[in-house]
């Protein structure tokens, strides 16, 4: 298995002088019919609205297999230490099952990781059966009612976006839930706005911190406990109201503040933790353990696709391939992200940590400069939102952005109207298709403030409805393409070094500015 930077590999020497198909006169039924492939969980994605044929595929094959794609799936897989940065196992995978067979046994920390993390799901399973059935309770002996999840960036972003996705499918399908809510930001208007309406007594927080330390999750849980003891409420006992997620040695492990503590460890990413126990205490709780394992059994099914050596029957990889001939080839430096589903309201901005916090490098894994770009802007509302909104831009702006489109063919509640002859999701489903087709072709006219260029790209990800199964397929799909675009660049897509620099310097300014000329004069302007 060979590493090596995107600029020596032959075959991108090739692809790099192919140009893209034009798309005015492209989206005949047959290319659109023959241009998906399937993810899991009832998906699929589309490239036919892409600028690639048969030749561009043929040579991203002969990229996949000269950069070892697979094989460094499967090292991962393997519990290879992929985080060269932090010298560290990639094992986010590993959380929704073993994907190379029941034989594969991954060590560290002196245990086997598969088990441990079987044993951790299998703790949240129990312990949501308890909340949920109003077994516990709270201190004052009211059942639990409300979750609170108090984490910020991977521990907040994609359990808040995976617990908005699956609001309406458990009204739909008559699945008890528990209402969720989420404090990220040191900003205590965050927290108070929360606190409105709150009934302490009937809520469980879960402190969600791998190291114990991160600082604005702890002030916050700080404001979380005075707030509690303020309220001025009989026998109201924070400890019996907290739970936390962190790693073995962490100082919560073992602290007498929490009703119980469930484990994580260093070799899952924040950003990739969604189906880890950050993602599975919350969800488990609202929606129960057995709708979280159908969500693991979607993220297991997509993984499995992913070891597809054939671009063509490997979504991710044709996904990865795709957005880095747009990257690389034709310097698009953006890409939104348009689900047409509300229910995925949040998606775009946790995709947006998974693929900017990943590859936004300028250093490959051996920490030397690289001479191409990698990651992508990442940004995104849902439609029909957004039509009236950025779309403008996208339309008729200078810069082709490609769009990577999400739709559903039914709703998730089943509550619509029909007007006009058809239905609300029927006329959502309609929007979306116009879009595509929009884009890709274009219209010409007399007046140029009405013309539309066309030949702007997009592909779509399709089902018939989100569902657990459908959601946990979406996430692992874009994990394993923001993993493979990794591997294409020859980076490091599991550690953040640029969020540190910043921790560090607020922590300077806390204590003063230590003389640092630039800190002390804008401490003057905003202090």
């Amino acid at each position: 298995m060979q590493f090596k930077n995107l600029s020596k590999t032959a075959s991108f020497d090739v692809l790099k002088k192919t140009p893209p198909i034009d798309l005015h006169n492209a989206l005949a039924r047959g290319r659109i019919s023959q241009s998906s492939v399937p993810i899991g969980g009832g998906l699929s994605y589309n490239w036919a609205a892409m600028p690639v044929d048969d030749g561009h595929i043929a040579l991203m094959q002969k990229l996949a297999d000269e950069q070892d794609l697979v094989m460094k799936y499967q090292s991962v897989l393997e519990g290879e230490v992929m985080n060269t940065g932090e010298h560290r196992l990639v094992l986010h995978h590993l959380t929704r099952g073993r994907v190379l067979g029941d034989d594969t046994s991954v060590f560290a920390d002196e245990e086997e990781k598969g088990a441990f993390y079987a044993e951790q799901l299998e703790r949240i399973a129990g312990f949501s059966a308890s909340v949920r059935s109003g077994s516990l309770v709270g201190s004052t002996g009211k059942a639990f009612t409300t979750v609170v999840q108090i984490g910020i960036g991977g521990s907040d972003l994609g359990p808040r976006a995976l617990y908005l996705a699956l609001k309406g499918w458990a009204k739909g399908a008559a699945v008890k839930r528990i209402e969720a809510r989420f404090i990220s930001n040191v900003d205590p208007d965050d927290a108070d706005d929360v606190f409105e309406n709150l009934d302490f007594e009937s809520t469980l927080f879960v402190l969600v911190t791998k190291s114990g330390t991160t600082q604005e999750t702890l002030t916050n849980c700080d404001l979380v406990r005075k707030a509690m003891v303020d309220s001025g409420i009989p026998r109201l006992d924070p400890s019996k109201h907290m739970v936390a997620v962190t790693s073995k040695t962490s100082p919560l492990a073992s602290s007498k503040d929490f009703l119980e503590a469930f484990y994580i460890d260093d070799y899952i990413g924040g950003r990739y933790s969604s189906s880890s126990a950050v993602g599975a205490v919350v969800l488990s709780v609202a929606f129960g353990a057995e709708v979280f394992q159908r969500f693991l059994a979607g993220c297991h099914e997509a993984d499995l696709g992913a070891l597809e050596p054939d671009i063509r029957k490997n979504a991710a990889m044709m996904d990865a391939l795709v957005g880095l001939y747009l990257r690389n080839v034709l310097d698009f430096p953006c890409t939104a992200i348009l689900p047409y589903s509300q229910a995925l309201s949040r998606f775009p901005a946790h995709l947006q940590q998974l693929d900017m916090e990943s590859n936004g490098k300028h250093v490959n894994r051996n920490g030397e400069p690289i001479d191409y770009a990698t990651g992508p802007i990442i940004f995104g509302e849902p439609g029909t939102n957004g039509q009236h909104s950025f779309y403008q831009l996208l339309h008729q702006g200078t810069d082709t952005v490609p769009l990577q489109f999400i739709g559903f063919k039914q709703s998730q509640r089943g509550v619509e109207i029909e007007t006009d002859g058809s239905t609300s999701q029927t006329k959502l489903v309609a929007n979306l298709i116009a879009q595509i087709v929009a884009f890709a072709g274009g219209k010409d006219d007399a007046n140029a403030n009405k013309r539309f260029p066309g030949n702007r790209y997009s592909s779509v990800i399709s089902g018939d409805k989100l569902t657990p199964e459908a959601l946990g397929a979406l996430l692992a799909h874009y994990e394993n393409k923001v993993m493979f675009q990794g591997f294409l660049w020859n980076i490091n897509s599991f550690d953040q070094e640029g969020v540190q620099l910043g921790k560090v310097l607020a922590k300077k300014v806390l204590s003063g500015g230590g003389g640092d000329e630039a800190l002390l004069a804008y401490m003057e302007l905003l202090y």
